[in-house]
């Protein structure tokens, strides 16, 4: 079962992706300022309805496997940790433990 932390970001991810363009068209124009003040207003209004996980900066890189928000690696989309068990297990394809 994934973490609360985790499924928060997946909805996240999910909301961004969902109403992505509509909120840059708003945005473009709230920005604009060549623009009347009303329709930059009215942009602005628009924007305000939009909910909180639809947001880009509500996204946040999470370990997939403990819900931890830091040292992520990316490539695997997990923390350093279960980056480390992982790949001692060798589960994790083209990764080896290093030994000179």
């Amino acid at each position: 079962m994934p973490n609360a932390r985790v499924l928060r970001d997946i909805k996240a991810r999910q909301g961004v992706y969902a109403n992505e363009i509509a909120r840059r068209a708003y945005l473009y124009v709230a920005r604009n300022e060549t623009l009347p003040p009303q329709v930059r207003h009215q942009a602005q209004l628009q924007l305000n309805t939009y909910g909180r996980y639809t947001r880009p900066t509500t996204v946040k890189n999470r370990c997939i496997v403990s819900g931890k928000g830091r040292g992520i690696i990316s490539e695997f989309g997990l923390c350093r940790f279960q980056f480390r068990m992982h790949a001692l297990r060798g589960e994790l394809n083209g990764v080896q433990k290093a030994s000179w």
